[in-house]
């Protein structure tokens, strides 16, 4: 009985049933590592709005740290007020958001000249 070079070769090893072969591992990896870090450079994993969509932000009269959102088309309710035309905070943190949280505001909305000293940042 003659053998063949076909009869003489191993049998293939069964790929694995998940993951792909381990040179594709490393590629999904990196595509993972690229979106999240473009993410971050372009902002948007970062900002959150002040107020979701149909709603505007509101100041409470009185104190620092009141802050809220009224639906578009409606009045503020009592002991609160619209912030003034540009001046809407828009994004968490954002300039407006920071420099509304230190004034205190009357039911005019006029600022009552209770500045909060800035905090240091760190």
């Amino acid at each position: 009985m003659t053998v063949t070079a076909q009869q003489t070769r191993h049998p293939r090893s069964p790929r694995p049933a998940q993951g792909g072969t381990p040179a594709r591992r490393p590629f999904a990896g990196l595509a993972a590592a690229g979106l999240g870090l473009a993410l971050l450079l372009t902002g948007c994993a970062s900002q959150e709005r002040v107020c979701g969509s149909g709603r505007y932000p509101v100041k409470a009269v009185g104190n620092t740290d009141g802050q809220d959102c009224v639906a578009d088309g409606q009045e503020p309710p009592e002991g609160w007020v619209r912030y003034p035309a540009g001046q809407v905070p828009e994004y968490v943190g954002d300039e407006w958001d920071r420099h509304w949280s230190r004034v205190i505001v009357d039911a005019e909305g006029r600022t009552t000249g209770g500045l909060v000293p800035r905090q240091p940042a760190g």
